[in-house]
């Protein structure tokens, strides 16, 4: 009986050790301006967390600092290609600052509810020539301080191509159907990201993007143009952090960017 239980115990065992062998390279969202094209492996889970984000938009009139924390993103491998995703922000603040008078105001409260499908064509572990499509939908379930007031939607086509061992590019059109500035009613949205990836060590990774995103909100239409640079270090084959920083190329982007976040896979 002993003998019986403990052969059951090393196959399960051995089971386990090779279904965890057979898990692709760890592939957050996370971090940068880019999308990958690859998916969660099925039946497996990948939460991301934003632990905390600042940006900083100045302009001639006011000063806008802004911060969100536990900016969440939880993706579920449904099959080998094709992923969903529940994503929403528990907390986010703004301060704004008068220029003139330096009179403060003061606002926070939680985000929308973004669902989302991914499915892969080709190279779901994001190796060689990745492709995907990804259609989402926001729910207006935050509150005025970060949500959007009304539903939105669009669709994001991630490609990513591996040069090298070492070196990758990615390319992320997307076009929207955003929410108006007044929070009712949406408008056409339409940009792309473009980004060169490299493997510093085994564990190590960096990105610099480039982003540029049209917005034709009726009440005045605007040209964001960004760029970011990233890192994103795994201790371990299911665990990655990461920081980043994002820098406002235009006077419709906000100034700079700050942010650090976490992924694991169970």
């Amino acid at each position: 009986m002993r003998r019986s239980f403990l052969l059951a115990a090393a196959t399960i065992a051995g089971i386990g050790s090779a279904q965890a062998q057979d898990l692709r390279p760890l592939c957050p969202d996370r971090p940068g301006l880019d999308t990958p094209a690859c998916t969660v492996d099925q039946g497996h889970f990948i939460v991301e967390s934003g632990l905390v984000d600042w940006s900083l938009d100045r302009s001639s009139a006011q000063r806008i600092d802004s911060w969100t924390f536990g900016d969440l993103l939880i993706r579920y491998g449904a099959t080998p290609d094709m992923e969903v995703q529940l994503g929403w922000t528990a907390l986010g603040a703004v301060r704004t600052r008068d220029r003139a008078s330096g009179a403060m105001t003061h606002a926070s409260g939680t985000g929308d509810l973004t669902l989302a499908m991914r499915r892969n064509f080709s190279h779901p572990d994001g190796s060689g020539l990745a492709v995907a499509v990804m259609p989402y939908a926001t729910l207006p379930v935050g509150g005025a301080t970060i949500g959007a007031g009304d539903w939105g939607a669009g669709l994001i086509v991630p490609l990513s191509y591996s040069l090298s061992d070492r070196l990758g590019l990615s390319l992320t059109p997307e076009v929207d159907a955003a929410v108006d500035g007044d929070r009712r009613g949406r408008h056409l949205a339409y940009g792309s990201a473009v980004g060169l990836s490299a493997a510093l060590t085994s564990a190590l990774s960096s990105a610099f993007e480039l982003q540029a995103v049209r917005d034709q909100d009726p009440a005045g239409h605007a040209t964001q143009a960004l760029a970011s640079l990233s890192f994103a270090w795994q201790p371990r084959r299911n665990l990655q952090l990461d920081l980043g920083a994002v820098a406002g190329l235009n006077s419709d982007s906000p100034d700079v960017e700050l942010y650090m976040g976490i992924a694991q896979r169970f």
